[in-house]
């Protein structure tokens, strides 16, 4: 019996020193934190109040000179973040609509990733992804994308472990967010490989004037009130007062997305003119004849009264369908990515 259990021993001892020498020293799995990871202050953000959320699903608050008050960033890690301390990832970037914060952006689709880093951070109420005209108004300063592409992108990058290259940036956003993802893609065609609009308010010309009146319906709804010219000047198409609506407008300056992949998403709110999906449809209609006039490559899904996606869409202006719209994204950003 002694001898067994002497070569019993000896078995052992010998397995336990060919697993040590398999497993290089430093190669362990980091053990996942209870709560959000550190971020260092920079870039102009200074965080306020402390990180709320898990490990992998959390916001911070910050101020910046950029844009009067607080403000909320939140951040989705992939599934296998902590595992791999040497592993890096690309980014979504999702912008929110209007009048939306990103601690609302719980669409269940956005935490399924365990490929990419999502991003959502404040547009404000009625910010339209834009520094604004008019920085004198009783909403303070308004610079919102010298925020989003000069100071919250290189945060992240500096923060967490990015792939900090065009490649592996995407930018995306529902509503008022569609147009911001459009816009910032335009302005910084450097930043981002891949680009979305779910929903968006992506004309932005004479053409799509009801789009234009949303402009100035949220500047004098919402409060504090504000001029109704204060973010991109006059609507009005009269001795060319208009002239910035122009210069911002998607639709007219989608040749700037040459080496970008488009991806457009809208639905029909069911033909309801009350639904302001019926109108942003027409918008992205005008976007698709655009690339097909420039002999574009891009992605198009237009669902229609939502049945095609299921029984969570309607065809409505509604997170019901983003969600559905998500489902179809993310996966196809995540080939991108990987490609």
């Amino acid at each position: 019996m002694m001898r067994k259990t002497s070569r019993w021993r000896l078995a052992v001892a010998v397995m336990a020193a060919v697993v040590a020498m398999a497993v290089p020293a430093g190669s362990a799995q980091a053990a996942e934190p209870t709560g959000p990871p550190p971020l260092a202050d920079g870039f102009g953000l200074t965080q306020v109040d402390t990180a709320t959320g898990g490990p992998r699903n959390f916001y911070i608050t910050v101020t910046t000179p950029e844009v009067a008050g607080k403000h909320h960033i939140k951040i989705i890690l992939p599934s296998g973040y902590y595992d791999d301390p040497a592993r890096r990832y690309p980014v979504l970037y999702f912008l929110h609509g209007s009048p939306d914060d990103p601690i609302q952006q719980n669409y269940p689709a956005l935490t399924t990733s365990d490929q990419m880093i999502t991003v959502i951070p404040d547009g404000g109420a009625r910010g339209w992804y834009a520094n604004w005209l008019n920085q004198r108004t009783a909403a303070g300063v308004q610079n919102w994308e010298n925020f989003h592409l000069k100071q919250v992108i290189p945060f992240i990058d500096a923060n967490l472990r990015t792939i900090a290259t065009k490649k592996a940036r995407a930018v995306a956003g529902v509503s008022m967010g569609g147009f911001g993802a459009l816009h910032y893609a335009q302005v910084r065609p450097d930043l981002f490989s891949q680009t979305a609009s779910l929903s968006g308010d992506i004309d932005l010309s004479v053409r799509s004037m009801d789009l234009r009146m949303a402009v100035v319906a949220s500047l004098v709804a919402y409060e504090p009130s504000v001029d109704s010219d204060a973010v991109f000047g006059s609507p009005y198409p009269v001795f060319n007062a208009d002239w910035r609506f122009n210069e911002v407008d998607p639709a007219a300056h989608m040749d700037k997305l040459a080496g970008v992949g488009v991806s457009i998403y809208v639905g029909n709110g069911r033909g309801d003119v009350t639904d302001l999906e019926f109108w942003v449809e027409s918008a992205s209609k005008h976007v698709k004849d655009s690339m097909d006039a420039l002999r574009m490559p891009y992605y198009y899904v237009d669902y229609g009264d939502g049945s095609a996606w299921g029984t969570q869409c309607n065809g409505g202006h509604n997170a019901g369908c983003w969600e559905q719209d998500l489902r179809d994204l993310i996966p196809r950003l995540e080939r991108s990515f990987a490609a």
